[in-house]
């Protein structure tokens, strides 16, 4: 039986790195998404999962590189306000660890991606709500999803790298059953 289940915001986490003038990583995260897992609680691989990113809520931590990540040169989010994560097919790797690939759309380009998935389990919370728990991680390069703005250093190399590393930390609380009419 397939069950749905919509991510906690709150208790969630969408996060990159990437490499910053050859030598250093700069981490990021978004802070505002939404979505559900429809999860078949006899097999995991028969589940799906959406996930919607609102892509303005970018946050490096630096107010004046978050507004260029914002701006047409990266993400452009006055014309593609959100990303969008589709899961496609689901595989089991092993106890607990799974591959879901899926269709991420970043402004207007759609990619297959996989993600490396590991369940973390579920339980009931201090207020009954019953929860369940993944991580994930994936790699992207991020000019397959027209995202190419750089600049050549004095010393040799790029301003940015290509390779954005995304590790993903979900909570999703069990949806309340539906009230009979």
């Amino acid at each position: 039986m397939t069950i749905r289940w919509n991510i906690d915001g709150a208790h969630s986490g969408i996060n990159f790195s990437i490499r910053h003038m050859v030598v250093a990583k700069i981490r990021g995260r978004f802070g505002t998404f939404s979505g559900h897992l429809d999860l078949d609680d006899a097999d995991l691989t028969a589940s799906t999962l959406d996930v919607t990113i609102d892509a303005s809520s970018i946050d490096t931590g630096v107010g004046q590189r978050d507004e260029h990540l914002r701006s047409a040169d990266f993400f452009g989010v006055d014309q593609f306000p959100e990303l969008r994560y589709q899961s496609k097919r689901i595989d089991k790797l092993g106890e607990d660890h799974y591959r879901v690939i899926g269709d991420l759309t970043i402004r207007d380009v759609t990619r297959e991606v996989a993600l490396d998935v590991e369940y973390g389990g579920h339980g009931k919370d201090p207020w009954g709500n019953e929860r369940v728990a993944f991580s994930a991680k994936t790699a992207i390069d991020r000019k397959d999803f027209g995202l190419k703005w750089n600049q050549a250093l004095e010393a040799g190399g790029l301003l940015v790298g290509d390779k954005v590393e995304i590790d993903l930390d979900v909570q999703a609380v069990k949806a309340a059953a539906a009230q009979a009419a």
